[in-house]
């Protein structure tokens, strides 16, 4: 199975992570730079109320009524979660027992669930930041779970090739977790999606979250597709009332917004090139390239720890560092794409910064 990595230092962005009474602007948090549609925010004004007092709905019928039309899948493919994170932990319980592959870097979660679980962890190293399907597939050969991401966290990078390499490569008994988290947030999302051929791939669940898409972070709903006897197997693990009832209505009133996303990828992928070209100009910091609403800098010989701490002191915008990802150095910080405005205040800031 290859070298046993022992377990990353994993930690998170968002405002919390730092005193978050300094931050003002937060990049390092890379949800949908529209935020919660209007839609969501008057649906939940509207049933507070009534929906605060009551249990929710532990089976999430009617959120997953909304999923199933929104992808075109019928719902007993779904199961649903307080935030895609709580399914990552629910795959790993079930399926995650021995040995589990995870290419590096990427979201530390998949390790630490599976270490949790009582797996052993290895790492696949990618090739400049792009991940090596070979290596991967004989890597894997014979584990219980691999996890793959796409567009993959931190680099941003799309692997949708590299990844059907691997799906129609790996053990079929090989459960795999495909984390489309911001898939919905890329230039053309269905044909990088596996949505579509879920039913081809009996070991395969793929995760997504209304957290990044709809910017539903503080009321954590995410959900997972698969195939319903692996749905039944997930749904083992799940606590009961374990999403709450305004988040499952926020959600619905969330995908019933057409315009929302449509409108976000507009500016995400507007802003990703303005960013991009502005930040060239930046030396000794170099942007490295994305396909999705969050991008990487090369910080050169700058420490990244101390790079966020000295911007977010003078500046009060707050990056991501990226040295507590696994496989990744101490000199990359990831960056948000958000609105213009926003975008060229981070650029002040990048600025009073650069040759710090």
């Amino acid at each position: 199975m290859g070298q046993i990595v022992g377990m990353s230092a994993c930690a998170h962005g968002g405002i919390y992570s730092v005193d978050h009474n300094l931050v003002e602007l937060d990049f390092s948090s890379s949800v949908n730079p529209l935020g919660t549609p209007p839609r969501a925010l008057r649906e939940i004004a509207r049933r507070a109320k009534e929906l605060s007092p009551r249990y929710p709905d532990p089976e999430c019928i009617e959120l997953k009524k909304s999923l199933g039309e929104y992808l075109k899948v019928d719902p007993s493919w779904l199961v649903v979660g307080n935030g895609a994170i709580e399914i990552i932990y629910w795959f790993a319980q079930a399926f995650a027992r021995n040995q589990a592959v995870v290419p590096s870097p990427t979201f530390c979660e998949y390790e630490l669930a599976s270490k949790r679980a009582g797996s052993s962890v290895s790492f696949v190293p990618s090739r400049q930041f792009v991940f090596d399907p070979d290596a991967i597939i004989k890597q894997a050969r014979g584990a219980d779970a691999l996890y793959l991401c796409n567009p993959n966290n931190p680099t941003g990078l799309l692997a949708t090739a590299e990844i059907e390499k691997v799906l129609e490569n790996s053990d079929r008994h090989t459960m795999v977790l495909l984390d489309e988290c911001f898939i919905e947030l890329v230039d053309d999302s269905a044909k990088n999606s596996f949505i579509e051929r879920i039913g081809e791939f009996g070991n395969l669940v793929i995760l997504r979250s209304l957290t990044k898409s709809f910017g539903l972070a503080g009321l954590r709903v995410g959900y997972a597709c698969c195939n319903p006897s692996v749905a039944e197997k997930l749904k083992k693990y799940r606590i009961p009332w374990n999403v709450n009832g305004l988040a499952q209505a926020a959600g619905i009133a969330a995908l019933s917004d057409s315009t929302h996303l449509k409108r976000a990828r507009a500016i995400i992928s507007r802003e990703r090139r303005f960013l991009h070209e502005k930040l060239l100009r930046l030396a000794p910091i170099v942007p490295l390239n994305s396909d999705v609403n969050f991008f990487m800098l090369n910080l050169g010989a700058r420490d990244s720890t101390e790079f966020r701490d000295t911007l977010l002191e003078k500046t009060g915008v707050l990056v991501r560092d990226c040295s507590t990802f696994a496989g990744m150095d101490s000199h990359h910080a990831r960056i948000a794409v958000r609105t213009r405005k926003e975008n060229l205040r981070l650029l002040r800031a990048l600025e009073v910064v650069a040759d710090g």
